[in-house]
């Protein structure tokens, strides 16, 4: 009897592994990563303000800081899972911030009201008009639905997330140009 448990624990155990080797899984886990501010999302982050020379430092804390909300209030639901030998694709629909609604409106209205983001010279000042813009981006409450197609890949019976086109991840951020 004692021997019949054991084998049935390890089968469990076992078995347990294999459950989160799953497409859907694997999606859920690229998706939490983003949820709980992962290392990974982090350093991507920061890799894409060190290459902005638009903002200023105390506009890439911001901007940082608008982000990370944002990551942590995606929201996600898995569809639907499709399986083509080592190829597969989960379908899912992910509520974020309607940051490109914001963007739009803010660059209507600076091109409606370009004077208010002149400098002292009345020159265009990029660093006002930035400031403007990412208040407008702190204060962003719409959310909007989007379908994700997230493809992966199995190596060695292993699933794995592929490197994602660009409209995924501008769809992440809530830029997609809908």
């Amino acid at each position: 009897m004692k021997k019949l448990i054991g084998i049935g624990l390890c089968i469990l155990l076992c078995g347990c592994n294999d459950l989160s080797n799953t497409p859907t899984k694997k999606t859920e886990e690229f998706l939490k990563k983003y949820q709980s501010l992962d290392s990974s999302v982090l350093t991507d982050l920061d890799n894409v303000l060190n290459e902005d020379t638009t903002l200023n430092e105390s506009q890439k804390v911001m901007y940082e800081d608008i982000m990370k909300k944002h990551y942590q209030n995606l929201a996600y639901e898995i569809k639907e899972e499709t399986i083509d030998g080592d190829e597969a694709v989960v379908t899912v629909e992910i509520s974020v911030t309607d940051f490109k609604k914001v963007l739009d409106e803010a660059n209507n209205y600076m091109n409606n009201n370009m004077a208010e983001f002149n400098d002292e010279n009345g020159n265009y000042s990029v660093s006002k008009f930035n400031d403007y813009k990412l208040n407008k981006l702190k204060d962003a409450k719409d959310k909007v639905r989007y379908t994700l197609e997230i493809s992966l890949t199995r190596v060695n019976d292993e699933w794995t997330v592929d490197t994602q086109d660009q409209m995924t991840y501008d769809k992440i951020n809530g830029v997609y140009n809908y």
